[in-house]
């Protein structure tokens, strides 16, 4: 009877694959702190009448604590040697608060509260 060996280290993939990993969620990361950021200068622009003040202090911590989880997960994903992902259902809450972020611009917009100009690098 032999004795079943572990497996090892797992493989890392190729450099190219790695690199655009990187890119991707560089990226995605990038969007998610943009519209986070951006979430709580909108609720510095919202009336209680349009969102009362419990729901904006929610919501505000709600965008507080994706910022943080973003950068710790940078932070963990930049300390690690081999390339790293991010699980989907990790990253489900926070493309939800942007979707919430979206839906409060476009309520401000609708309500016509001057909204400050996007300022993303590349936009027109």
């Amino acid at each position: 009877m032999s004795t079943p060996s572990l497996p090892g280290p797992p493989t890392p993939p190729p450099r190219e694959s790695a690199e655009l990993l990187d890119q991707l969620l560089d990226s995605l990361f990038d969007d998610f702190g943009f519209w986070f950021q951006r979430g709580l200068v909108l609720l510095q622009l919202t009336p209680g009448h349009l969102l009362p003040e419990r729901e904006q202090a929610e919501l505000r911590e709600r965008l507080e604590e994706g910022l943080r989880a973003l950068t710790a997960t940078r932070a963990l994903r930049a300390a690690c040697t081999t390339p790293m992902a991010v699980d989907l259902e990790a990253m489900a809450p926070w493309h939800a608060l942007m979707m919430q972020v979206w839906n409060l611009s476009a309520m401000l917009r609708i309500a016509g509260v001057a909204l400050p100009d996007d300022q993303r690098p590349g936009k027109r």
